[in-house]
């Protein structure tokens, strides 16, 4: 008989789950289950996760939550009155359900919570449109009254929820784990449902996909509640029961209620959320009278043209590459993207505040002529489509650096002008790397920390990636430990199993995510986290970074920069010393003696040079000008880094320059920034991915057509 687990909490149940969410539904698959729900304890966190995840393994997803029901009201919070909470299993069977649990999700965090995220009776029955609610687990009301002999106020509650839900989204939920007062909660239940004719379903509370899982999750609830595995009072499970168990292993404990496994997948069945992209979700931006988005946009462009280009603002090179950005922008909907980022650039300029643009967005000449960005893309060959790819939809994405002494303002000023309600940071979540896993998991078995603290320290940094156990065996003193110490094989065993583990959740250094309509409408709120609680923004997504580009959220990067500080106050005393004034615009960057101090090694307070490998580099550099820093902060990364020695070599004459291809050389050599060079430049690339030439030609034509409106009249940088 087939059978759909409804109550499943993953990694996301931060105190207690242990399911990654890949390997759960695979083994749901494996099973041959087409259906399983997703109910972490009081937040959304891995929803969009899991929805992905099942969908590329052909499963079904359910979208759930175990929230907490309050005591009293989620307002109240008396110490001895409030601190407890029930649980409380609910399913979005619909869209609309899928919001209230959006509404629900967040209003218990950022109203409700007092030690755990709570609702209340109230704010529920408002929002149980669109919801299946089950009777809980032992820790619901319900079964929580029986086994505290009270049937009346059971009955109390059973018939508030069979109001609110009805019988047909209301369904007693029957669970069968080593707990001595189970089975006659079950009866009692069983009972209790027969005088309402309610329908039963059965559930597995599952922590763990294994049951072979059960003892890493026994060691995570340590873990996190800073506890040891000797201690007998601690939190722990009753035994190994909750894994996802099969079907037929479920039928056998439910034979007597057939119908709790059937309306499983009844339930299943019903339950239909639509949760792939739906379009951008742009806050307004408010234009003057007799502009729409898309011509103040070119207004301001063009104005800021003449002001950059001066007399070759009109010239055919600076026009086409503007008109052809602008058309982009316009067809892929963007136009009041670039007026939201101008206009916090904007205010920033008119209130002092210095701020910089990094990243790919330097290649667009509508950031330049708006004056976010700084660098002219035109004179400097870069190339728009690195920022904004018409063949590949995705949001623009503008990384903004403030001054860290005013980042505040700039958030505040964001928050007033969009509305609160519309505006919230991005949570992060941390996961345990391979040191943090052996000192947590030795610390729980209490191996003393000089002992572990010695193997941890012998787990190597990997560039460009985390760390996993398998790098650390590649050391022969780790190795050696770990073959003759069988204790420490144990520990070490264990953490590695434990690697990348989402252990807590965080506020995301810089990212701010600005809607056309409250956030909660499309996705869940949290609490400021403890790294959050002093900004002017109250409010954290429960979704992290990347799952927002996937539900076209906008987003915006507010990095606060203490180097842009510094250099501001730098600057301010220069002017009240010497009179004179320096900004962003007019700083000098062909200074010889600041080349000297970085060639000398002296890079501190440096931004992106600063650290001790870039500044050996830069000492065997020894960097003329700005061009050369650039080159170095290019080739100071994975893959180019192994390529530095043989660039310096060749810059100071050492070596001879060897080119890949022929066509490469009359660019970089004679003729760089002629457009004629373009497709000379396309040839080599392709035939360099390996095409032949008939396949080559065939290539360079297709993109030529495609970018026939283009007519960028610079050639690629190296």
């Amino acid at each position: 008989m087939s059978f759909a687990h409804l109550h499943v909490h993953t990694e996301y149940s931060l105190l207690d789950g242990f399911s990654n969410i890949k390997k759960l539904v695979k083994r749901v698959k494996e099973l041959n289950m087409e259906h399983v729900a997703i109910t972490d304890h009081g937040t959304m966190f891995g929803v969009i996760d899991f929805y992905k995840a099942a969908k590329a393994e052909g499963v079904k997803p359910i979208i759930g939550l175990e929230a907490y029901m309050a005591a009293r009201t989620m307002k109240d919070k008396d110490s001895k009155l409030d601190r407890s909470s029930t649980h409380l299993l609910l399913l979005a069977e619909n869209e609309t359900g899928y919001k209230n649990l959006l509404k629900i999700a967040s209003a218990a965090q950022m109203e409700g919570f007092y030690y755990y995220p709570r609702i209340d009776h109230d704010f529920l029955a408002s929002h149980s449109e669109g919801l299946i609610a089950t009777s809980g687990c032992m820790s619901a009301e319900i079964p929580r009254a029986l086994l505290n002999e009270n049937p009346a106020e059971a009955v109390k509650k059973w018939d508030w929820y069979a109001d609110v839900f009805g019988r047909d989204r209301f369904f007693v939920e029957l669970q069968q784990h080593n707990i001595k007062e189970i089975t006659d909660l079950n009866k009692q239940l069983l009972s209790l449902g027969a005088r309402y004719e309610a329908r039963f379903i059965a559930t597995n509370d599952v922590h763990y996909v294994n049951q072979a899982d059960a003892r890493l999750q026994d060691i995570l609830l340590a873990i996190q509640t800073n506890s040891t595995l000797n201690d007998p009072s601690r939190m722990k499970m009753s035994d190994d029961s909750y894994y996802l168990r099969s079907p037929l292993e479920m039928s056998k404990i439910f034979s007597e209620v057939p119908d709790a496994l059937s309306n499983t997948l009844l339930i299943a069945e019903r339950c239909n959320v639509d949760l792939g992209f739906k379009g951008y979700h742009l806050p307004e931006f408010t234009v003057p009278e007799g502009y729409t988005p898309e011509t103040y946009l070119r207004s301001l462009c063009q104005q800021g043209a003449k002001d950059k280009f001066k007399e070759d603002a009109s010239s055919q090179k600076v026009q086409e590459r503007l008109e052809y950005e602008l058309s982009v922008v316009h067809t892929m909907g963007f136009d009041a993207y670039f007026l939201i980022v101008w206009d916090l650039c904007t205010f920033a300029r008119d209130h002092g505040i210095w701020y910089n643009a990094r990243g790919s967005a330097a290649g667009s000449i509508i950031a330049y002529t708006l004056d976010i960005t700084r660098v002219d893309p035109l004179e400097h060959a870069l190339i728009f489509e690195r920022f904004l790819n018409p063949g590949r939809v995705s949001m623009p994405d503008i990384d903004l650096d403030f001054r860290d002494d005013r980042r505040s303002k700039m958030l505040e000023y964001c928050s007033n002008k969009y509305g609160s309600d519309k505006v919230a940071q991005i949570i992060t979540f941390g996961t345990m790397g391979s040191k943090a896993a052996l000192r947590d998991v030795a610390r729980v078995m209490e191996i003393p920390l000089p002992e572990i603290d010695k193997v941890a320290k012998l787990v190597p940094f990997v560039s460009g990636r985390a760390t996993t156990m398998k790098d650390a065996m590649e050391v022969a003193e780790f190795k050696q430990i770990y073959d003759n110490q069988p204790h420490l094989r144990e520990v070490i065993d264990i953490a590695a199993r434990m690697e990348g583990t989402v252990r807590n959740a965080g506020t995301h250094a810089a990212g701010v995510v600005i809607s056309d309509h409250p956030i909660e409408e499309y996705l869940p709120l949290h609490r400021p986290t403890s790294n959050s609680e002093e900004t002017p923004i109250k409010s954290v997504t429960q979704f992290e970074m990347g799952i927002l580009d996937s539900l076209g959220m906008l987003k915006v990067d507010f990095l606060g920069l203490i180097t842009l500080t510094v250099m501001a106050r730098a600057c301010d005393h220069i002017f009240k010393r010497h009179g004179i004034k320096f900004d962003l615009n007019n700083i000098p960057i062909d200074d010889p003696k600041s080349f000297e101090l970085m060639g000398a090694g002296q890079t501190a307070g440096v931004f992106q040079v600063e650290g001790g490998g870039m500044t050996r580099w830069l000492v065997q550099m020894k960097p003329k000008n700005l061009d050369n820093i650039i080159a170095m902060v290019a080739l100071y990364r994975p893959g180019p880094m192994a390529f530095i020695p043989d660039y310096i070599s060749r810059m100071h004459g050492e070596s001879e320059v060897e080119y890949r291809h022929p066509a490469m050389e009359p660019i970089f050599k004679d003729t760089f920034g002629i457009p004629v060079y373009q497709e000379q430049l396309m040839r080599a690339a392709v035939e360099l991915a390996g095409y032949t030439p008939s396949e080559s030609d065939e290539l360079r034509k297709a993109i030529s057509k495609k970018k026939k409106k283009t007519s960028i009249n610079t050639a690629p940088s190296s």
